[in-house]
This record gives C-alpha cells, sequence and structure tokens, in this order.
C-alpha cells in the first residue's frame, strides 16, 4: 500500500503497555482469541526483533559520478509507540538517512527473523512496512511519547537522548508486505499492522 502524502503521526489512539523482556525485547501477551495464526506470528516476530532496515529515497548527489541514484539503506534499533501509533527512530542529524527523510518522508522498514541453521533463508519470517517519517519538535508531546517509548526498549540510549544532533523521528505505518514462510505471503493493511505492533490486552 503506497503512503499516503501529508499523513503524521500525531493521533492519540490509546496507550501501549511496555515492559521489558530480558531487557531487549518488547513484552509480548499472549494472542488475541480472534487473530489468526498469521496475525499471531506477525505480532510475535514484531514484539521480538528489536532492528530493521530502513530504506529512504535517493538524494541528489549521494551517488558517486557515474551511478545511477540509488536508495540509502541503514540498519536501525526501533521502538513502537502505542500512544501515537507510530514507529520511532533515533537517529543523528548528520546521517544521511534522516536527511533523506527530511525531504522525501516516505520510507520503508525491513523487519525480519535471524538466519539460523535449522531454517532455510527463503523460508524467513518477514514484514517490509510502508510509513510516513515525521520529526517532532524538541519536548513536543509527541517528542516526549517518542522518547519514553524507545528508552523502554533500549535504556541503554539515554545519554544519546541529550544530544544535540540526535533526533528522534516518528514514522506513521500505511501497511505492508508480510512473509510468514515460503509460499506464505499476505498484505497487511494499517489496521492489522498497528493491532500487531500493540501489546494485546
Amino acid at each position: 500500500m503506497p503512503p499516503r502524502a501529508g499523513h503524521s503521526c500525531d493521533g492519540r489512539r490509546g496507550l501501549a503497555r511496555f515492559a521489558l523482556v530480558g531487557p531487549r525485547a518488547l513484552a509480548y501477551h499472549a494472542p488475541m482469541p480472534h487473530e489468526s495464526r498469521l496475525q499471531q506470528s506477525l505480532r510475535q516476530l514484531l514484539a521480538s526483533q528489536r532492528t530493521a532496515a530502513l530504506a529512504v529515497q535517493p538524494q541528489a548527489g549521494s551517488s558517486p559520478p557515474g551511478y545511477l541514484p540509488a536508495p540509502g539503506l541503514s540498519l536501525v534499533p526501533w521502538a513502537w509507540s502505542g500512544e501515537f501509533s507510530c514507529l520511532v527512530l533515533h537517529v543523528s542529524a548528520l546521517a544521511g538517512h534522516t536527511q533523506a527523510m527530511e525531504l522525501h518522508p516516505a520510507v520503508s522498514l525491513l523487519v525480519s527473523r535471524p538466519e539460523s541453521a535449522e531454517q532455510a533463508v527463503h523460508a524467513l519470517e518477514r514484514i517490509s512496512i510502508q510509513g510516513v517519517a515525521s520529526t517532532p519538535p524538541r519536548d513536543s508531546a509527541l517528542w516526549q511519547g517518542a522518547r519514553a517509548s524507545y528508552l523502554a526498549r533500549f535504556p541503554e540510549a539515554e545519554p544519546m537522548t541529550a544530544l544535540g544532533d540526535f533526533r528522534f523521528v516518528c514514522i506513521t505505518p500505511q501497511g505492508g508486505r508480510h512473509v510468514a514462510g515460503f509460499g506464505a505471503a499476505r498484505d497487511v493493511d494499517e489496521h492489522d499492522l498497528i493491532a500487531a505492533l500493540n501489546p494485546a490486552a
């Protein structure tokens, strides 16, 4: 599903409850009784994985002379704000992907289970998420909510939040593509994606 221009993560849709599992993962609650097996699997995937590949649109001059412009790709830690229904990144203002998101807010994230010797790589569960990025003003309600959500998942990052060249970016999910295994792929709309990101009641 393509991103909708102008949509930003400033709506309040209920407060998510975070807990630490080890100190590394989002709290995972028992799946809702009405959830499908694929939705339950997606919920487990998103609760257990703390990093994502971030794809941004190419900037002018970002490629070496003679090369075609290519999308930028970075590995980023991420958290989820249920209060504002957005994925939260903490990035340096000097990074190329930060500047790219300011110019072109339509982005994609890929979250995947890690490779293991016991499983074929073609069957690794993953989801690609399309979204729209926005940068909340420092000390705004959205900035404070993003900071609280990020530190709930990454408490060791607290000193970095005081650095002047770092900022929070909120990505409002618009939909995605979930591959649960080999030959098991489906489109996921915004509502099912947000439901999977929010801890189950």
